[in-house]
């Protein structure tokens, strides 16, 4: 299953589109170039194709937070949730992602209704990154138990 994740984080000016906002307990700017510290809660769009302003098949619920000094990573928490008439329930995805690399695999831990007991991967590729403010990432789940 191939989906789009679309993370557009509230640059201060248009918060009816933002679907992502940072929180700090530290300035994070002060301690690294890479956003070191800084944590993000998000409840983004997921479609089955590239654009933004496809309907949505699910919603990705949770955090990441960027977590080395030296390089781009961070780490993800997230839920997605199922809101089409081809799925109902939900994905767990958690992991390590290494954003310099060109793909990235992170863990289906479980689900829900139609994805009961999930176990799998989730393949990430950045397909779109513009900035602080807006990515996109291509993720393609295999799963390899669900009952």
């Amino acid at each position: 299953m191939v989906l789009y994740y679309h993370d557009k984080l509230f640059d201060g000016t248009e918060k009816d589109k933002a679907n992502a906002t940072s929180v700090t307990a530290a300035n994070a700017s002060k301690l690294s170039d890479t956003n070191f510290g800084m944590l993000v809660v998000f409840n983004d769009p997921i479609t089955i194709d590239d654009k933004f302003h496809s309907p949505p098949v699910a919603r990705a619920q949770g955090f990441y937070f960027y977590d080395r000094k030296d390089t781009y990573t961070a780490w993800f928490a997230y839920t997605l949730v199922f809101n089409s008439s081809e799925h109902k329930g939900t994905l767990n995805i958690m992991g390590a992602d290494l954003m310099t690399e060109k793909t990235r695999d992170l863990s289906v831990v479980g689900g829900t209704g139609d994805f009961f007991m999930a176990r799998g991967i989730a393949t990430f590729q950045t397909d779109t990154f513009q900035g602080l403010y807006y990515f996109r990432l291509k993720m393609d789940i295999k799963l390899y138990e669900c009952y």
